[in-house]
């Protein structure tokens, strides 16, 4: 009687620790020297991470078994640079995203008019608007965006997140005049009698935001939610959080500590003083069951080409009054990067022009080799790069984290900004890749959207979702469609001190995966953006099945 009760125990603790083993898969994976690899069935464990990865006609293993049905599977891809609470408030606030002309953005805000409080939104972008067929060549005004917002304050965030768009009542009530003065690394837009007009940008935001009474944590925890819905809804099993402050880590530990963290988050602490206030005792590495970490500070050396905020060595061509913005200046700079790593802390610089990069890679280069190798820093975008200093990706160890979708969203405003001569560097991802240097592959979200579907896309055409220009915008930097999904996932993963936990499916790594609507390495590529993900797993549990 004894041993059938144990057989009867053993037997049940068998079947409550069964692996899953999904077949019929038409999967893909990388390799650990980075070469692609097919197969057919996937075995996970009862722990969440994978077992093994078998071939066509393998003999199968015992388990529950799951029938893929022939859908693409692919390990859970990682943005490596995104901004998870911005995403969520994108759902909650008036989207202006793709509006074509002022008249367009103002019947979205006019039809999006919360009951009380301030009017919110963010997305526009001037270089995107028309009028009588050409671009208006100019920032919105305060005057204008008064027509459909009345006397309720209103305030709407460019798409970069660089500049923002006030109306009069919210100007009166940051007390802002003629004679109101733009911080350092900010600028308030002015007409030719001095007046602001309503744009401020970069630091000059603040004097807006400031007097914006802040959320309640209600609120901000469906932010929150939304952000991670629509991670999982694009196959984002990761992002890495380009700066936060410290009561949205405190956040996202409650949201992990309650079961709630459906994505692993990579978090940037927003400078100096954040870092300082989220972790004093050093960097946070990775835990929760690998969904945290806090390992790394962003800066920002200067602001974004859209609204001229980019510093560059030589003035604007489409501007010759101005270089853009020093938002962080060089010996500032250098003193954050070298106490940052110090510290143990990997060090992310926002730079895009020409001569903020220049100042990233001078602080880097201040740095000693040893600490370079081992905590990784980023250059975050490197979208504007001399000449000579593409070579220095690779000889300081720098990532360079860029983000696809930008060459494609930027190349017409690019070239006027800073005419064909200076377009040598930009955007060169495989200039940089040549070189010998690490990249890693994301999108900025919200300010591009999240699907990275569209970001392979824009790595491997460098066209625009219209397919335009024909055979692609300057296509000697197009990327293959093996680096473009490597980008995606074991650069990412690598760029965040998870290569070890995450972008395979290898064994002992987590089961984070995707599975896809068709085969994006066989469908054309013009065709990589419409793919659709249509379930993701997170640590071998289901988080998204599309409809």
């Amino acid at each position: 009687m004894k041993k059938l009760i144990l057989a009867a125990l053993l037997a049940a603790a068998g079947a409550a620790h069964a692996d899953t083993v999904y077949t019929n898969a038409n999967g893909y994976t990388l390799g650990a020297k980075g070469a692609l690899q097919r197969f057919a069935t996937l075995v996970v464990s009862d722990d969440g991470k994978v077992k093994s990865t078998l071939k066509a006609g393998a003999k199968l293993p015992a388990g529950t078994q799951v029938d893929m049905q022939g859908a693409t599977l692919w390990p859970g891809l990682i943005d490596a640079h995104g901004h998870v609470m911005r995403l969520g408030e994108l759902k909650l606030v008036v989207d202006l995203r793709d509006s074509a002309s002022i008249p367009e953005a103002l019947g979205r805000i006019k039809a999006g008019i919360p009951a009380a409080g301030w009017i919110m939104g963010r997305g526009w972008n001037q270089e995107r608007w028309y009028a009588d067929g050409k671009l208006i060549g100019r920032f919105p005004t305060a005057a204008e965006l008064d027509a459909v917002t009345g006397d309720r304050p209103a305030w709407f965030t460019r798409v970069d997140g660089h500049a923002g768009w006030a109306n009069t009542a919210a100007m009166n009530a940051a007390g802002i005049t003629r004679a109101s003065q733009a911080p350092d690394g900010g600028e308030i837009i002015r007409d030719a009698a001095g007046n602001p007009t309503g744009v401020f940008v970069d630091k000059a935001m603040a004097l807006i935001t400031g007097v914006i009474p802040d959320d309640d944590e209600k609120r901000l925890d469906l932010v929150l939610e939304k952000s991670l819905e629509t991670m999982a809804e694009v196959g984002l099993t990761g992002a890495h959080d380009a700066g936060m402050d410290k009561p949205t880590w405190q956040r996202y530990v409650r949201f992990a500590n309650a079961g709630k963290m459906t994505a692993r988050i990579y978090a940037m602490a927003g400078g100096p003083d954040n870092r300082k206030a989220i972790a004093p005792g050093g960097p946070i590495r990775w835990g929760w069951d690998d969904r945290l970490a806090m390992q790394s500070m962003k800066l920002v050396s200067d602001g974004a080409l859209g609204s001229r905020g980019a510093y560059l060595i030589a003035p604007y061509a489409d501007m010759p009054n101005t270089r853009g913005l020093d938002i962080t200046p060089a010996g500032k700079l250098k003193t954050y990067i070298t106490e940052g790593s110090a510290d143990g802390f990997q060090v992310n610089v926002h730079a895009i022009g020409d001569s903020a990069n220049r100042s990233t890679m001078d602080g880097f280069a201040a740095v000693p080799l040893a600490e370079r190798m081992k905590l990784r820093h980023r250059n975050e975008h490197a979208q504007i790069v001399d000449m000579a200093d593409l070579g220095r990706f690779a000889s300081l160890k720098v990532i360079a984290s860029m983000q696809p979708t930008h060459a494609t969203s930027d190349k017409g405003m690019a070239e006027a900004r800073l005419g064909e001569d200076r377009l040598g560097g930009a955007y060169a991802w495989q200039k940089i890749k040549k070189s010998g240097a690490q990249l890693a592959f994301g999108s900025d979200f919200p300010v591009e959207p999240p699907d990275p579907m569209f970001g392979i896309h824009a790595a491997v055409t460098r066209q625009s979702r219209d397919g335009l220009p024909a055979g692609g915008w300057r296509p000697w930097e197009k990327v293959s469609m093996v680096d473009a999904f490597a980008g995606f996932t074991t650069w990412a993963a690598r760029a965040g001190h998870a290569e070890t936990k995450v972008g395979t499916l290898e064994r002992g790594k987590w089961a984070d995966f995707i599975t896809l609507e068709r085969d994006p390495f066989t469908a054309p590529e013009g065709d990589l953006w419409k793919i659709k993900v249509t379930a993701t797993w997170l640590a071998g549990k289901q988080v998204f099945k599309r409809k």
